[in-house]
């Protein structure tokens, strides 16, 4: 009973869509920040325009409909429902590639690239390498279910996902994943199942030692900055995801104004946009992440990985194939030289001129092209 593949539709209830309503036209709103920009957080005028949208012109049926078109299951592993969107490619020659996502990510993120990816000869690339795409939501994360008990971090999910590409019946497979999603495929790499053949990563976990400070280039000195702007000013939420995820989630549990904030605050400060997050992304698409976290109350169960994996985002040598893009927004952008000292076997690495953190979600193109690159090295 416990390897039964069930399949799934998502069915949000209409009463959780009309509460969702009913609590945005209540909203007690503070008053305005007393800065012109976002450094105190999300200006009020934009989170109040945001939340109108929302209330009034939002379609979350349209987002729905989008992911019931997808073949999507559950399955039990270690006691826990893990929700997953699993698309065959008909190519014979396909190789299974699984996807992970991160905070404040979700599946969603990855919609745009399953076509592509599944069935490149109807998106102008029939010579390219076509996958069989399993894209899982996190514990905790969308329709998961909540971890009930400790224990749920990067190295257990990263064997639950290893276990879920075995009960597909996958012999041979890739892994891919940013933000949290490269923290679980950097497990998924140490653990070096004799399934996985490599793994991509477009937020490697690399970081400068000591010694490299003495002679930094020009690019590795503004990562340095980067990075130090991040601890600095930037890193609030996680540390607080990090060390009282409970207390967080009330506010966000109760508030959809609230966890709206909290989400469209990342997807303006870590896109590649030129001061707004619409920029990059559309309010609906925004929305669409947003909404998935309140209506599945995520708030809670989504921070406390960062209870359960605070030091998860460090460095580990990995001797199995690995690809890596930097896409010109991200967070932060490690040199490659940084890379090799631990990825013994960089067999893909390129700087790209767009995007940002949420890299299939912003530019799908460049990211279907950098994973077809990268995997071809690694399948041939």
């Amino acid at each position: 009973m416990t390897a039964a593949i069930t399949p799934f539709r998502v069915a949000i209830p209409q009463e959780a869509l009309d509460d969702l309503r009913h609590r945005l036209s209540r909203n007690r709103w503070p008053e305005a920040q007393t800065v012109a920009d976002w450094s105190q957080g999300v200006p009020l005028g934009t989170l109040r325009d945001l939340c109108a949208y929302w209330a009034a012109g939002y379609d979350w049926q349209r987002c729905e409909a989008a992911l019931n078109a997808l073949p999507q299951f559950t399955t039990l592993i270690d006691d826990l429902s893990i929700h997953f969107i699993h698309v065959r490619s008909s190519r014979p020659d396909a190789l299974p590639l699984i996807l992970t996502h991160g905070w404040p990510g979700s599946v969603l993120e990855f919609m745009k690239v399953i076509g592509p990816l599944t069935d490149p000869a109807a998106y102008g690339a029939p010579d390219a390498q076509a996958f069989h795409v399993v894209i899982p939501s996190l514990p905790g994360y969308g329709f998961s279910d909540k971890p009930r008990t400790t224990g749920w971090g990067v190295e257990k999910i990263a064997d639950a996902w290893i276990q879920l590409m075995r009960r597909l019946g996958y012999a041979r497979f890739v892994a891919q994943g940013g933000d949290w999603g490269a923290a679980v495929t950097t497990a998924i790499a140490m653990a070096a199942p004799p399934e996985c053949i490599g793994v991509h990563l477009n937020m490697p976990l690399v970081f400068p030692v000591e010694s490299d400070f003495a002679d930094l280039t020009p690019a590795e000195a503004k990562t340095v900055e980067r990075m130090k702007y991040y601890q600095d000013h930037d890193s609030a939420y996680a540390k607080l995801q990090g060390t009282r995820p409970q207390t967080l989630g009330y506010g966000l549990s109760d508030s959809p104004v609230g966890q709206a904030a909290w989400i469209y605050e990342k997807f303006q400060a870590w896109t590649d946009n030129r001061g707004a997050a619409e920029d990059a992304l559309t309010r609906d698409e925004m929305l669409d992440v947003i909404s998935l976290y309140w209506l599945t109350n995520s708030g809670a169960s989504s921070a406390r990985l960062y209870w359960e994996s605070a030091n998860a985002f460090q460095a580990r040598q990995l001797d199995l194939p690995v690809g890596v893009s930097i896409f010109a927004e991200e967070i932060f952008r490690p040199s490659r030289r940084w890379a090799e000292r631990i990825y013994t076997r960089l067999v893909h690495w390129n700087e790209l001129d767009a995007g940002g953190h949420f890299a299939a979600f912003e530019q799908p193109t460049l990211f279907v092209q950098e994973l077809r690159a990268c995997f071809k090295l690694m399948a041939d």
